[in-house]
């Protein structure tokens, strides 16, 4: 089985919820897989790739990314992928190494992935390739490592469009939620379009009221005049502090259940009238009492977190409600990876009729033997969007 020729192709690791590939989905690929290691994440791709008719033919594979061969996988093989044939591989991989709020080992950590990611591009020689990170990579302690990995994919034949801090709420997302990008090229394309960050709204925000409000009063409407009483005093308080939320992260099993942050993130959550001590149940299951009629305000039920994130609401998400929420608080943000991804292929398709360029003949020898390390589930991530 051949993937369409007139679609941009791409494969995701460490896809999580889908983030990424809801966005990227937008900006025009399509997937032929994402790869992820989470359980209770793969049940959400699922969900809402098997058998929809715009991801046709998309495959969901559980497990280790580094016990994946792309070429002889029983769930990729049938693509009949050979060197260059792929339009983008992206991919966030795991944030603890370099999290602000871990120990930030970077790459003595064992569950750093850049090294098998490196490992696939080699291997594959997509047109393009994605990788998303924390901030945090950024910062000056990593910068050796960071020119590494660049260096080792210019020697695979790749232009380098650098690292980028891209901030979401520049794109319509009602968050503060800095993300760091590497995109690279490969030269045959970068010649042919120039590749641009976007540079997204030019300061509108999306506010957390306008974000919220329609998914409020549905919580809210059922409870008569008191439910209206809670929406009010939320909308007025929301709308007097405007701007976005705090940075959501997803904790994992070692901390408790799901809650929206730490207490700096607690507070700025009270003063937009919504109490952050824990996540409310879904509408059908709400319990007034506890998740709505709160002193500091309601709380926010899972759908409403993934608002904030930048889903929309027909993603569903599987499992109960603290893997959700934790896949939400995990997530990169649908319309940055969107942003981000028409910037790619506005390059690989200019006028969007880009034609294919031939790739020669080469073996597919990995560097270096591959390392086995246990990779990162979302039960280890722990305050790794800090």
């Amino acid at each position: 089985m051949r993937f369409r020729d007139d679609l941009l192709s791409s494969i995701e690791i460490c896809a999580g919820a889908g983030g990424q590939a809801l966005g990227l989905h937008a900006a025009g690929f399509r997937h032929l897989a994402l790869l992820e290691i989470d359980k209770h994440a793969c049940a959400t791709l699922r969900k809402n790739v098997v058998g929809h008719p715009e991801w046709s033919g998309c495959e969901v594979i559980e497990g280790d990314v580094k016990d994946v061969d792309p070429f002889v996988h029983p769930q990729l093989e049938k693509f009949g992928l050979g060197p260059g044939d792929l339009d983008l591989l992206s991919g966030g991989v795991p944030c603890p190494p370099f999290s602000v709020a871990g120990k930030q080992l970077g790459e003595d950590d064992e569950r750093d992935l850049f090294p098998r990611m490196l490992e696939l591009v080699e291997q594959l020689r997509p047109k393009a390739v994605m990788i998303e990170n924390v901030r945090g990579i950024l910062e000056q302690k990593f910068a050796a490592y960071r020119e590494m990995i660049v260096s080792e994919l210019e020697g695979y034949g790749y232009e380098s469009c650098g690292w980028q801090l891209i901030e979401a709420r520049d794109h319509g997302v009602p968050q503060l939620r800095p993300r760091a990008i590497l995109v690279v090229i490969d030269k045959r394309y970068a010649g042919e379009a120039k590749f641009e960050w976007p540079v997204g709204s030019g300061g509108a925000v999306v506010s957390v009221a306008e974000a919220l409000e329609e998914t409020m009063r549905e919580r809210c409407r059922p409870h008569g005049a008191r439910g209206q009483a809670v929406f009010d005093k939320w909308l007025e308080k929301a709308r007097s502090r405007g701007g976005e939320a705090p940075t959501l992260v997803g904790g994992s099993k070692k901390h408790g259940g799901a809650d929206l942050g730490p207490s700096r993130a607690k507070r700025a959550w009270a003063a937009l009238g919504v109490d952050a001590m824990g996540v409310a149940n879904d509408l059908e299951s709400c319990v007034p009492e506890r998740e709505l009629f709160r002193e500091n305000g309601p709380m926010l039920t899972v759908e409403q977190a993934a608002i904030i994130q930048g889903f929309p609401r027909e993603w569903k998400f599987t499992g109960g409600k603290t893997a959700r929420y934790r896949q939400v608080g995990n997530a990169f943000p649908p319309p940055v990876a969107e942003a981000v991804g028409r910037s790619i292929a506005a390059v690989l398709r200019p006028g969007g009729d880009g034609e294919a360029i031939p790739t020669p003949a080469r073996a597919i020898i990995p560097k270096s033997p591959v390392v086995r390390q246990p990779q990162i589930s979302f039960d280890d991530l722990a305050a790794a969007n800090a």
